[in-house]
């Protein structure tokens, strides 16, 4: 009998599940757990089993990149394994540390017994790849926590502590040490309980739901989902299943089954799938710039304004020192209060324990002495976004910081090499762009200048993996990846408000399509001037025969900035935005079409939709084309992570795969003529392929 396959610790089979590095259950993996299981179950020695994985993992679930391929579907599937847990005639007990996530956790459901470290991180995260648990999760879940747990796991897709589900009903024994001993002393009491009482092992499906209050419940459920959830078919899906976890569970997991098949093959999840591996390759450098990143302990932060703050924090709560540096004690006071208040409020909000936010203050070193940038391992600059200003604040970030040191501008569009080019010692600049807020926003762009060193580089996206940030890397161009493709999107956007549309019909169809905001919305809460303000440095340098929409400019000039002035693109009482656009910006808009000797019309919501994405398709292409991006999906990275493009559309580069090419070349064709003057059609054909 072959029984290298598991390990005996007196009468139990110890089957540790080995998949670095996180356990997924591959063909490989699920082949060796069916075998396993057999041995076991016909070894004489053996009165129950036990299934562990390590102390980082128990399992994090299926791997995703079998998804649509031959090994998803070979003997055995998952479905057979959990079959073959379920079934097995001797007590099968899940001993669960680190995490145990989608088809991790669905193989703890099958166990007859689960008990956890009381730190270890389960949950059904399926909706967030627009998928539903496909085997079993929306079945056995609901039968032993409840309707409300069970929607509480999988409606959000995030994980809970064991110490959470501590009385779920989910798990049987939550320790805080010694998970082994109590794994195996539930086993034993299982084993004990079959052989003396001919007790029958307990089993999810042994167990129902009532159908009239499932059913109530989940359509009060269904009421309450977002227009963004709507828009998304793995809600509604995960609904239906859990509706049939009423049925005999044979019944419902075919439900199941066939509704993860119907979510597998649709657009949304290929495009979320797409994204979560895209992100995973963004954080990768290109084989020129690999090199080992100099030690941050110490950062430097020079301006404490809302952008400087939100950096410091980031960096206090990944247990690095800052230094906050502002040019008077007035600046640098409301500078340490914006640090100090937002720990207080976390406080206040039960969000985070008060010696935690007292470390991260006492890490805090607010200053106006800039001999203070010596003790700095990297400087960070966040001071008005203006050229001249930002090179003079170099000039003394080069006079003060210590040799070695890393110099990095949190600039949104300026030339990196410009700023970089005042110091003796560009090679030690990049570009680090937070955006805002950034203590919340996940996205970096880490920005390579012309003489950026590779370890520099490499000193960035480190540092952004540290700050819990997502990095990508990109070249230095106006706009860098991001700001360039919304400052493309925008341009459209305000084209069309000239052909015939109002803000809030451009708004409303960008929506509908998913996006959080649409773009003058935005722009009303960012404040109307930052654009006004760019604008106006770049009007010497404007092609007059560009076409150029002076709309936001007008607005500016009568003192519309937007929601801190009550009126912007649209107006404001107490907070609340109107619905649509008063008289005085539909006349501006009207002038303006005038001007232009435009005759307006109605546009179509599908008309702007598309519109606007194959600018920003134009513009990706243009970049990749450029060298300014490495790699077309991180494009897709930063429009989602930064701009709130819709996850379930992928990005503008996957969106753009999933078009008929030679429609959409003509389309573009039309958008160029409409632009007119300025307006570069790029060649498709590396972001398509």
């Amino acid at each position: 009998m072959n029984t290298d396959l598991y390990q005996h610790r007196g009468p139990l089979a110890i089957i540790t599940l080995d998949n670095p590095p996180v356990n997924s259950l591959g063909h490989a993996l699920r082949q060796r757990l069916v075998t396993a299981l057999a041995a076991a179950q016909a070894d004489t020695r053996v009165c129950a089993i036990v299934l562990t994985g390590n102390a980082k993992v128990f399992c994090a679930g299926a791997d995703v990149s079998e998804f649509g391929t031959p090994r998803q579907t070979a003997e055995p599937v998952l479905a057979t394994v959990l079959s073959r847990v379920e079934n097995c005639t001797k007590p099968v007990v899940a001993a669960i540390a680190g995490v145990a996530l989608g088809g991790g956790l669905e193989l703890a459901l099958a166990c007859h017994a689960r008990v956890a470290l009381e730190s270890a991180k389960l949950g059904l995260p399926e909706v967030l790849l627009g998928l539903i648990p496909g085997s079993g999760g929306t079945q056995r879940l609901p039968r032993l926590v409840g309707l409300d747990t069970a929607l509480a796991l999988m409606m959000g897709g995030q994980a809970q502590t064991a110490r959470q589900l501590i009385d779920s009903g989910l798990l049987d024994a939550v320790v805080s040490a010694d998970l082994m001993e109590a794994a195996c002393a539930r086993a034993i009491s299982l084993a004990d309980e079959l052989a003396v009482h001919r007790t029958a092992l307990p089993r999810a499906r042994d167990r129902q739901l009532d159908a009239n209050t499932t059913q109530a419940r989940l359509a009060s459920e269904r009421a309450k989902l977002t227009p963004r959830q709507q828009l998304q078919p793995a809600y509604a899906a995960l609904l239906d299943a859990l509706q049939a976890a009423t049925l005999p569970l044979d019944q419902g997991l075919q439900r199941e089954r066939e509704l993860f098949l119907q979510l597998q093959a649709g657009t949304p999840s290929k495009a979320l799938r797409h994204q979560f591996f895209a992100e995973r390759e963004a954080t990768k450098r290109p084989a020129k710039l690999q090199a080992e990143p100099r030690p941050v302990q110490t950062v430097a932060i020079v301006g404490a304004g809302t952008m400087g703050a939100g950096i410091a924090i980031c960096a206090l709560d990944a247990g690095l020192n800052v230094i906050l540096l502002e040019q008077d004690a007035a600046a640098l006071q409301r500078g340490q209060q914006r640090v100090t208040g937002h720990y207080q409020g976390r406080i206040a909000a039960g969000k985070m324990k008060a010696a935690v936010a007292a470390s991260a203050e006492a890490r805090l070193s607010p200053t106006t002495d800039w001999e203070q940038l010596s003790r700095a391992d990297l400087v960070i600059e966040a001071v008005f976004e203006d050229l001249a200003v930002k090179q003079e604040v170099f000039k003394k970030i080069d006079a003060h910081a210590r040799p070695g040191a890393v110099l990095a501008t949190n600039t949104s569009y300026l030339d990196v090499d410009a700023i970089a080019n005042v110091t003796r010692r560009p090679q030690d600049v990049l570009g680090l762009h937070f955006f805002s807020p950034a203590n919340v926003m996940k996205l970096l762009e880490v920005v390579r200048g012309g003489q950026s060193a590779a370890d520099v580089l490499a000193t960035g996206m480190a540092l952004g993996k540290t700050l819990k940030k997502l990095p990508v890397l990109c070249g230095n161009a106006f706009g860098f990846i991001g700001n360039r493709i919304y400052n493309a999107y925008r341009k459209q956007c305000e084209f069309m408000l000239e052909d015939g549309a109002w803000p809030e019909d451009v708004d409303a169809a960008l929506q509908a399509f998913g996006f959080a905001m649409g773009p003058f919305a935005v722009a009303d809460l960012s404040g109307l001037d930052i654009a006004w303000r760019m604008r106006k440095a770049q009007a010497a340098t404007r092609d007059p025969r560009e076409r150029y929409v002076a709309i936001l400019d007008h607005l500016c000039e009568q003192g519309r900035l937007g929601r801190k002035t009550d009126a912007g693109y649209y107006s404001y009482v107490d907070g609340k935005k109107s619905k649509t656009t008063d008289a005085v910006v539909r006349d501006i808009i009207t002038q303006a079409s005038l001007q232009r000797g435009i005759t307006r019309r109605e546009l179509a919501a599908a008309d702007i939709q598309r519109r606007a994405l194959l600018a920003m398709v134009n513009e990706a292409a243009m970049l990749l084309s450029e060298g300014v991006a490495s790699r077309a999906s991180d494009i897709d990275v930063v429009l989602v992570q930064g701009y709130g493009f819709p996850r379930w559309e992928g990005g503008p580069v996957f969106w753009a795969r999933q078009q008929d090419r030679a429609a959409m070349e003509r389309d573009l064709q039309t958008l160029a003529a409409e632009a007119g003057h300025g307006f570069v059609l790029a060649d498709l054909s590396a972001l398509l392929n």
